[in-house]
């Protein structure tokens, strides 16, 4: 069972995505346990102080080392984790390949990011990995942490009911997936293409590439050209 631990400082953010769908048959499956560990609880200070202000000035609070380092290290006594991920607006994008890396490695440690991110010195010494789901900024690393959750365990075996559903999604192939249909053919004239009523697996197999194709020259032409 692949344990996903993640360290925040507002945990009631994250626990919504994990109590619907997919994610949450998962669970009780037990194919993924998921914890959510509040930083409030790893700080030595009485007031549960867990940011301050930053050295040199500027506006902004940044997460202090100290509960991040507790938190961590209690966990590691634990277990054994194969990688350490900060959620972080400056780091690599998140992207198919490191999704189905993740889905097979070993168990997992998530930070989520607040206020002006965390002492540098948590991610030169505690972080393997550093990940972005895009080019914006949120209010903290919650919720890409369920985005990179999510992204992960519907890759697991058993977590879907179809487990060859996910090998056909986009980006799997470094393409796009084709468009999809579903009953009926024919709804006020828009009408399903003949070939993929036609029986034929070899060329629904073609036209399906073809649309693939297509779709990514038209949306997302940057990955053909990788």
């Amino acid at each position: 069972m692949l344990r996903i631990d993640i360290i925040t400082a507002l945990p009631k953010l994250i626990h919504s995505p994990f109590s619907a769908s997919i994610v949450k048959r998962a669970i009780e499956k037990n194919i993924v346990d998921i914890k959510i560990h509040d930083l409030r609880d790893y700080t030595n200070s009485n007031k549960k102080q867990i940011d301050d202000y930053q050295y040199g000035g500027g506006s902004g609070m940044v997460l202090m080392i100290e509960p991040i380092k507790n938190c961590i290290y209690s966990l590691k006594n634990e277990r054994n984790y194969s990688e350490i991920i900060y959620m972080t607006p400056d780091a690599q994008l998140l992207n198919q390949s490191i999704s189905n890396k993740l889905s097979i490695s070993g168990n997992l440690i998530i930070l989520c990011g607040h206020y002006k991110g965390v002492d540098q010195r948590v991610r030169d010494e505690f972080i393997t990995m550093e990940i972005s789901i895009g080019n914006y900024v949120l209010s903290g690393g919650e919720l890409p942490a369920a985005v990179l959750c999510d992204s992960i365990i519907r890759l697991i075996p058993g977590v879907l009911n179809d487990e060859t559903s996910a090998l056909s999604d986009s980006f799997q192939d470094g393409i796009l997936a084709p468009p999809v249909y579903t009953r009926p053919a024919n709804f006020e004239n828009l009408v399903v293409p003949d070939v993929l009523l036609s029986g034929n697996e070899k060329k629904i197999e073609n036209w399906r590439e073809k649309k693939a194709i297509e779709r990514t020259k038209k949306i997302r032409p940057d990955l053909l050209n990788d």
